[in-house]
């Protein structure tokens, strides 16, 4: 199968971890020895990564004043090289027979996305309410809580429209290579090809991404094994399955917050119903078993089963 698998920054650095380098190449290591498994029993893959604790990091490195600060989008390419090359790393200490080639990667948005005007997307570190509250006096910031972990500071994610350069990754998987692309959601360029201001969710640029090369199947990785109805309530249950009907219900409904599942089950939904693969959700660690559709929750179609 032609896989996408989509990995969340928070994968690499969890909430309350310091976030060293060391640290997430331990992550990263987890990860690899999945990717290098699912390679070796013949699908091609290609890994996309979110950026979130990471851009945020880099955020607050230019606040410095010391050098000049660099907007969003470069910060969002500088993460690109950033990850692409731990994740190349990481595969390099399990299988270094393994050819991986991280790609820089641009996203088409619309310069009058609404999303510009209501920042929901987290970046950086996680904060007490007070802190937080008190570095968005100082510093402008919008702040929010970030699924009841913590607040983070928060920014605008423009939909996107069209993952540039996606033609040429088949190319590059019919060589034998592991391919990293659409990084941190991709650099969000308007469509003369200039910079603009934001983090595109990596879940819905998977997606985009994975329609576009034709992928049987993408998997998003999450924080959690199985998407959860009345998450963190004593009424949460997990689910093996869920319809696309079901999951636009509930994103009506705001079962799934904006800044964290919400992404993802809209992502899920939109690869299932637009293109002809499939899309799970899970965490990493059960990436093997859930390809094997032993694991995760599988988004699919109005009436259809899930997958044997």
């Amino acid at each position: 199968m032609r896989i996408v698998v989509a990995i969340g920054g928070n994968a690499l650095i969890a909430a309350g971890e310091d976030g060293t380098w060391e640290r997430q190449l331990e992550h990263a290591r987890g990860i690899a020895e999945e990717v290098v498994a699912l390679r070796a029993a013949g699908h091609e893959l290609v890994l996309t990564h979110g950026n979130g604790p990471q851009v945020g990091a880099l955020a607050l490195q230019q606040e410095g004043g010391e050098v000049p600060a660099l907007p969003l989008d470069v910060l969002t390419a500088m993460t690109q090289g950033q990850i692409g090359y731990l994740l190349s790393l990481a595969v390099a200490q399990i299988d270094p027979e393994v050819p991986m080639l991280a790609v820089l990667t641009r996203v088409v948005v619309d310069a009058d996305d609404p999303a510009f005007a209501t920042p929901t997307k987290p970046i950086g570190p996680f904060y007490d309410g007070e802190r937080a509250r008190g570095l968005a006096l100082d510093r402008g910031w919008t702040v929010a809580e970030d699924a009841g972990r913590g607040w983070r500071r928060v920014v605008a994610s423009p939909r996107p429209l069209e993952v540039l350069g996606a033609e040429h990754v088949p190319a590059l998987l019919a060589r034998g290579a592991v391919v990293v692309a659409a990084g941190g959601g991709g650099i969000p360029v308007t469509r003369d090809g200039t910079g603009v201001a934001g983090v595109v969710d990596k879940d819905r640029c998977s997606a985009e991404l994975a329609l576009t090369i034709g992928a049987d199947l993408l998997v998003l990785c999450t924080g959690v094994p199985r998407v959860a109805l009345d998450f963190g309530t004593r009424w949460e249950r997990e689910l093996a399955t869920l319809t696309v009907a079901d999951a636009e219900r509930a994103l009506a409904e705001g079962e799934f917050p904006p800044g964290s599942m919400g992404p993802k089950v809209e992502a899920a939904g939109r690869f299932v119903e637009t293109g002809r693969g499939r899309a799970v959700i899970t965490a990493p660690g059960r990436l093997v078993a859930a390809v094997e559709g032993d694991d995760g929750t599988w988004v699919v179609r109005n009436r259809e089963a899930a997958p044997a």
